[in-house]
């Protein structure tokens, strides 16, 4: 049986335990079957579930980091007396061919302020974005692809 399936089923016997379902109570019980999972790794064999479940979290904080950014970028950008901006729209070839993953990275390119991911070419390998600031699409392409295109490939077993 997959952990992630075992995980689930901890959190509801946590929920069952405690007698209250809520958002909250339904996250700590998950955290602690990932814990028991953690603690019991080596006597089932759940290192690459929990490697794979940090691998993903690293996504999630990585996300959350770059909404942050690019949230205090974009208001400095409104927030300043004349706007010269450049922006555009530009093509960015991808290495991810799984469609979930294309999906998850035009997903998060356009959840972040200042982009937003406009097409998808008909063979899945280019995303055409739009950004607000298109000054250094050199620069853009680079962060795009060593930040949210690499921690996608870590955590869904593309690159190891």
């Amino acid at each position: 049986m997959s952990f992630f399936i075992w995980n689930i089923i901890f959190a509801a016997v946590w929920i069952f335990i405690t007698g209250t379902f809520t958002m909250p109570n339904l996250a700590l019980g998950f955290v602690s079957g990932s814990v028991s999972l953690y603690v019991i790794r080596d006597h089932i064999g759940a290192a690459p579930y929990l490697y794979r479940m940090g691998r993903i979290l690293s996504l999630v904080r990585l996300f959350l980091y770059e909404l942050m950014m690019s949230g205090i970028a974009v208001a400095a950008l409104v927030l300043r007396p004349n706007m010269n901006l450049k922006s555009g729209i530009f093509a960015y070839e991808t290495e991810l061919t799984k469609d979930s993953h294309i999906t998850l990275l035009a997903n998060l390119i356009t959840l972040t302020p200042g982009t937003l991911t406009v097409d998808v070419s008909d063979n899945k390998r280019v995303l055409y974005i739009h950004a607000v600031d298109c000054s250094d699409i050199d620069a853009t392409r680079a962060s795009i692809r060593n930040g949210f295109e690499r921690k996608i490939m870590e955590a869904f077993g593309d690159l190891v």
